[in-house]
């Protein structure tokens, strides 16, 4: 993998871990040689992973919405991080199809909404078979355990395939959750249950 996008919090969060964790996965990313893409923000886990990966001399490339440049701040990350490059983009569609482009594979850290629907979506476009890139939830203290549970929650009741459930790889470490990636191969079945084919 030449290129990891990471999904995360535009917060912090309370448990310093988080924000352990995230300084850890930059400074691997660089001493790897491994580009990271990231959503262009200057604040919470996002501006963390950032920093980190620039201060170990590693290649950040951002992509952000023109209208969240304000909020997110990313004219100063520009002006005092250097990204090495900035993508502006029109919205937060084009925002998710320009990074999951850019991108040989994907990590979430924690993070809110945002962070659930950009992993979860990614995870979609893969059971689809529209990309076969490797996706893993950094599953740092705990926090994607209920996530987790949900996703065999639906593979039990019969909405989901436990194939399709195995493309959401998991670790608490981030050395587990990489080579967990570097050995992903996906395996081609259809998303759709026999029963409902024969509806």
């Amino acid at each position: 993998m030449k290129r990891i996008c990471v999904f995360c919090g535009s917060n912090a969060g309370h448990d310093p871990r988080y924000r352990a964790d995230a300084e850890r996965l930059g400074r691997l990313l660089a001493g790897r040689g491994i580009e990271l893409v990231y959503g262009g923000g200057n604040v919470g886990l996002m501006g963390i992973i950032a920093d980190a990966c620039l201060g170990a001399g590693g290649t950040v490339i951002g992509v952000i919405p023109e209208a969240l440049i304000g909020k997110e701040v990313a004219g100063r990350v520009v002006d005092h991080r250097g990204l090495t490059r900035l993508e502006v983009v029109d919205s937060m569609h084009t925002r998710k199809a320009r990074m999951a482009e850019l991108a040989d594979g994907f990590i979430a850290l924690p993070g809110g909404f945002g962070t659930f629907e950009e992993f979860c979506e990614i995870l979609t476009w893969g059971q689809l078979g529209f990309h076969f890139k490797p996706m893993g939830l950094l599953n740092v203290n705990g926090f994607y355990d209920p996530l987790l549970a949900l996703f065999e929650r639906a593979v039990a009741e019969g909405f989901l395939r436990q194939e399709n459930r195995a493309m959401a790889l998991a670790a608490d470490d981030i050395e587990s959750l990489l080579a967990a990636m570097a050995a992903y191969r996906p395996e081609p079945v259809s998303k759709w249950l026999k029963e409902a084919q024969q509806l």
